[in-house]
């Protein structure tokens, strides 16, 4: 059987390695003989759409190409963490394509399972990933309020001297004169002016 694996992480570091899930899905298929035609692996939030991840669009012209014919990924939530619809949506591209999926730490996840008990196990798995990732939002939302009334200042670095670019459009000079001349964008330029 010809497999695609996918592997995805929201975030590098913070012991998220998405070697460690391509590595688990590579043995899983050397241990069922299955050959490995592609190797899909991504650094992107799963709360991205499927078409805005270069990852998935990739997966997806296999499927549509009949290159592979299964699509192995490491947990459901990898997939998406978009919700019902979305994970739906890209195991039902599999399933038009004639692709078979698996999951490899929900082995009872997979079109050889297949009935509405999946369907259901699948909808609630999907809704639990869209929660979480609505509670790592909330977390950073948190953490950063939190450092807000520590007084730690948020946002973009100070890029420009306000009182520079004042002076130098009070001497005459355009937009893109004092852009160039400071090394910022005109657009910039324009904030500081106002």
């Amino acid at each position: 059987m010809r497999v695609a694996i996918y592997g995805r992480v929201s975030t590098i570091g913070k012991g998220q390695d998405v070697e460690n899930q391509a590595r688990l899905l590579r043995e899983y298929c050397s241990d069922n003989n299955f050959e490995i035609v592609a190797e899909i692996t991504e650094n992107i939030s799963g709360g991205k759409k499927a078409d805005e991840r270069k990852g998935m669009k990739e997966l997806f012209s296999l499927c549509h190409r009949k290159k592979v014919d299964m699509v192995l990924f490491f947990a459901l939530d990898r997939l998406s963490r978009r919700g019902v619809r979305d994970t739906l949506d890209i195991l039902s591209y599999f399933d038009g394509c004639g692709v078979k999926w698996h999951s490899y730490s929900e082995p009872y996840l997979s079109t050889a399972c297949g009935g509405v008990f999946s369907e259901a196990l699948i909808s609630i798995l999907a809704a639990l990933a869209k929660q979480e990732k609505q509670r790592i939002s909330e977390r950073v939302t948190a953490a950063l309020a939190k450092k807000k009334a520590q007084g730690v200042k948020l946002g973009r670095p100070i890029t420009a001297d306000k009182e520079k670019v004042i002076e130098l459009r009070n001497n005459g000079l355009s937009l893109a004169a004092i852009a160039k001349e400071l090394n910022i964008s005109k657009s910039r330029v324009f904030q500081l002016c106002n």
